[in-house]
């Protein structure tokens, strides 16, 4: 059944206004000053309030292996409680254990995000670097979507990156035209909430 959110003030990437968006089948279809209500839509009167396609939380850890612990969401829990806040979409985080294929740990976190309740997409780690790094990273952008590659400055001998894994991947994610991302910690790890594993 169509939806149609009448009145509100529609808030998109640069402006705010006041409009009609008519839904259909889960997909915003058309927005406009005045839009009809299709025979069996459901209207609902947004007159005061705003209408925002829904939040992205950009730094996520579902169930990150990660030291001895996993992180306490999986998935569907985490997505789900997302949801209930609003949040329609994440960007979750995989991390290659050294020396792993980051194709093989980018299908390993493919298959645990199967079970998302939001939309979901990946940054990509990178902690070590070889050939195979180099030419993942291609495939990772080019063919998945994969706009954002991360390195850490803290974990020494874990998946610390050394100066050598900083430079081939920056260059290569410019060549990409992909972002690389530095931190010396995760913060998002310290908020979060871990159990053993």
């Amino acid at each position: 059944m169509p939806l149609l959110i009448r009145g509100g003030t529609v808030l998109d990437s640069t402006h705010a206004y006041r409009a009609d968006v008519l839904c259909d089948q889960g997909k915003i279809v058309q927005i406009a000053s005045t839009i009809d209500a299709p025979a069996s839509s459901e209207v609902v009167d947004a007159g005061d309030r705003y209408v925002i396609p829904g939040g992205i939380d950009p730094h996520t850890h579902m169930e990150l292996p990660f030291m001895g612990t996993v992180a306490s969401d999986d998935f569907y829990t985490g997505t789900a409680a997302g949801l209930a806040g609003g949040t329609t979409s994440i960007i979750d985080f995989v991390i290659p254990n050294p020396q792993q294929s980051l194709m093989e740990a980018f299908k390993l976190w493919r298959g645990w995000a199967e079970k998302a309740a939001a939309d979901y997409a990946f940054h990509v780690a990178v902690t070590w670097w070889d050939d195979s790094v180099y030419r993942d990273m291609g495939t990772l952008a080019n063919e998945h979507g994969v706009a954002s590659f991360k390195h850490f400055m803290a974990y020494k001998n874990a998946i610390m990156a050394d100066d050598e894994v900083l430079v081939n991947s920056f260059r290569r994610a410019l060549e990409l035209g992909a972002l690389p991302r530095m931190a010396n910690s995760c913060s998002s790890c310290r908020r979060n909430s871990w159990r053993t594993a």
